[in-house]
């Protein structure tokens, strides 16, 4: 029923392994717009500064192009050029940004300047004193360089034979991209610090949204396997309420289900165990009165009949024993404090006859040094989980074999050891045999139920019970348990 729970809330918060994540889900749909809108507007950006640039620029090619065109005077149909030289050696200073020019009348056939700058686009009717712009390239020696040009058309000569100049001047792109550039790059960064700001936020945001989510998924991971009781999240948001509604009338549906089996159970132990008594007593009865001329057969029969009888009410008295030991009933016993250094030392005195009778030596050690090793439980719980460990014993180290039973007090906890020198338990099925009518060996006349009602005591105690091997050879079984503080 948890490992269901688990995988659910697993998928919520997006932590199983290889499964899709929900706090991934949610930044990629969150931070990929804001990636997009980012890109959009780096690109609208660049593109809006360089139309700026080029409007910068024409402006001055403009300028430029009429300030040459002054220095070239039309006389009659003749030109005279006034462009000194250091005219033209300052508009040419500057190497990274450099400015060529060019004179030609009729278009294209050269006076002045730099004949390598590219021609104007075909225009069939020119407007006279209005600048064209255009981008081109240099031709040989500067071959590949990208330039903006300034085409201005004028006319001069007699009223009777017109003629057309052509004014060119051209600057480098170089300076229009490193400007485009720059401008892009102040604008860029601090927009990418308010994104990755955003994006800081965005994910916080998120995990204090998915958090109601994470804490459902602990309440149900720190759990005990037998724990059904309802989830609470009075502080969740309405759509985690929902989800919690609807585990928590799962768990109940279950809980009323797994209740109904624990009253079943308990119901059938109590009503066999008067007529598993009363067959055992009469097997008892017959065996005595049935005489030696009644024959060894029935005698033999007769005493599987007591054998089974015996077993069935042990299995019984078992079956009633983990009833009370489940987590409803534990919660429903009165606690007290338990010397468990007495309770061991009465159930070892209490067991010797019967482990006499199996030819087993069973004793006690006192650790008069350690605290005393009380705890806070329900004696009668504790005193079954103890007897289970000394039946245990008793039933399997076979006989010959010695048992001892030791209670000490170690840190914050108490611990009772059982230990004998029989054949023990392999370590492969040391984990096993707390399981449910699991046994390790076919020996004994054992149902299986004695160490998984241990298990499940010191469970209900807040304590674990463990199996190790004793030398130089046994077994040794560890049962650790809060220890009331003195």
């Amino acid at each position: 029923m948890h490992e269901a729970l688990h995988r659910v809330l697993h998928r919520l918060p997006g932590v199983t392994p290889g499964g899709s994540s929900l706090h991934r889900h949610l930044l990629l749909w969150l931070l990929l717009p804001q990636l997009v809108l980012w890109l959009a507007g780096a690109f609208f950006t660049y593109n809006l500064t360089a139309r700026y640039a080029n409007q910068a620029i024409d402006a001055a090619l403009s300028t430029a192009s009429r300030a040459l065109a002054r220095q070239v005077k039309p006389i009659g149909n003749g030109l005279f050029i006034d462009f000194p030289r250091a005219a033209q050696d300052i508009i040419e200073a500057d190497p990274d940004d450099r400015v060529y020019y060019m004179v030609s009348t009729p278009p294209g056939q050269f006076i002045l300047g730099n004949h390598r700058l590219p021609a104007p686009p075909p225009i069939d009717a020119p407007v006279l004193g209005q600048p064209y712009f255009y981008d081109g390239a240099m031709g040989e020696a500067d071959a590949g360089l990208q330039v903006r040009v300034a085409a201005l058309y004028l006319s001069y000569g007699e009223a009777d034979t017109p003629q057309t100049m052509l004014v060119q001047v051209a600057r480098s792109r170089a300076s229009r991209e490193q400007l485009a550039r720059r401008i892009l790059f102040d604008t860029a960064l601090p927009l990418s610090v308010v994104i990755a700001l955003m994006s800081m936020i965005v994910w916080a945001g998120i995990r204090a949204g998915l958090a109601p989510l994470a804490r459902m998924r602990a309440l149900v991971e720190g759990r005990a396997p037998n724990d059904l009781a309802p989830l609470e999240l009075e502080s969740a948001p309405r759509e985690v309420h929902a989800l919690a509604k609807a585990i928590n009338t799962l768990l109940a549906e279950v809980h009323e289900s797994v209740s109904g089996q624990r009253r079943f159970i308990s119901d059938a132990a109590h009503q066999l165990r008067t007529p598993l008594a009363g067959l055992k007593s009469q097997t008892e009865l017959a065996l005595n009165e049935a005489s030696e001329a009644a024959g060894p057969a029935l005698r033999t029969r007769l005493q599987r009949v007591h054998e089974s009888a015996t077993r069935s009410a042990h299995l019984v008295n078992q079956l009633l024993t983990l009833a009370r030991a489940e987590p409803e009933s534990a919660a429903a016993q009165a606690k007290s404090r338990v010397d468990l250094r007495r309770l061991a030392g009465e159930l070892t005195a209490e067991w010797v006859p019967r482990a006499r009778q199996a030819g087993i030596d069973l004793g006690f050690e006192e650790d008069g040094t350690s605290p005393t090793p009380a705890v806070q439980g329900n004696a009668l719980l504790l005193r079954e989980a103890i007897a289970n460990l000394i039946d245990n014993a008793i039933r399997y180290t076979g006989r010959g074999a010695s048992v001892t039973v030791r209670v000490r007090s170690l840190g914050p906890d108490a611990q009772i050891e059982v230990e004998d020198d029989g054949p023990g338990i392999a370590p492969a099925d040391r984990e096993r045999v707390f399981e449910r009518f699991a046994r390790a060996t076919l020996q004994g006349d054992g149902c299986g139920l004695g160490l998984a009602i241990v298990k499940e005591i010191a469970e209900r105690h807040g304590g674990r019970v463990a199996l190790e091997g004793a030398a130089p050879r046994g077994l040794r079984v560890l049962l650790r348990l809060p220890r009331l503080a003195a």
